[in-house]
């Protein structure tokens, strides 16, 4: 795994920076994302990895199979991942391409984990207060278990915020056992 992400990182960051020179960080994070989620079907994967095919043809399927969700710089930059035997990248370069765009735009994604689903509402109280706490914008997604019993735990970046009914329980368990 990390040497998939070492070999991913000058390919993220090439395309970042001609995307960020650009004004075009939005579009390149978009056509990124579909590239990944698309190169990682089981059939599409076998087929561009395919030793029978020349990287140009693994880059054409890649590109007819996207069809008008990329534009012309972004299908260079797939020939350019093709002809160097790089397009099992796609995942880690989009990943890493994220990362970059996040951290540029001073903004943490944030995961909030429920036993119930949030309105709008408590969803922006609590954005709010994340994004004054971290000093950064805050972009907020959610899901819902049902084994936390009441609460939320919050994921953002490193920084774990378990406010869980059962993450208090099992550290009273802790804390009675010792």
């Amino acid at each position: 795994m990390a040497e998939l992400i070492t070999l991913a990182r000058p390919y993220a960051k090439a395309a970042f920076a001609f995307a960020r020179d650009h004004g075009e960080l939005a579009s390149w994070a978009t056509q990124l994302k579909t590239l990944a989620i698309v190169s990682g079907y089981d059939k599409v994967e076998n087929v561009v990895s395919s030793p029978a095919l020349t990287p140009e043809q693994q880059a054409n399927t890649l590109i007819e199979i996207c069809g008008e969700e990329l534009d012309a710089k972004v299908k260079n930059f797939v020939e350019l991942l093709a002809e160097n035997k790089r397009l099992a990248l796609l995942p880690e370069v989009f990943t890493l391409f994220d990362a970059l765009k996040t951290a540029q735009e001073q903004a943490v994604n944030v995961e909030l984990t429920t036993a119930f689903e949030l309105d709008d509402t408590s969803q922006q109280k609590l954005a709010d207060a994340l994004s004054a706490k971290l000093a950064r914008k805050v972009k907020v997604s959610t899901a819902v278990d049902s084994q936390l019993l009441a609460g939320v735990v919050i994921k953002a970046g490193d920084l774990v915020i378990d406010g869980s009914m059962r993450g208090r329980l099992e550290k009273l368990a802790k804390a009675i056992n010792s």
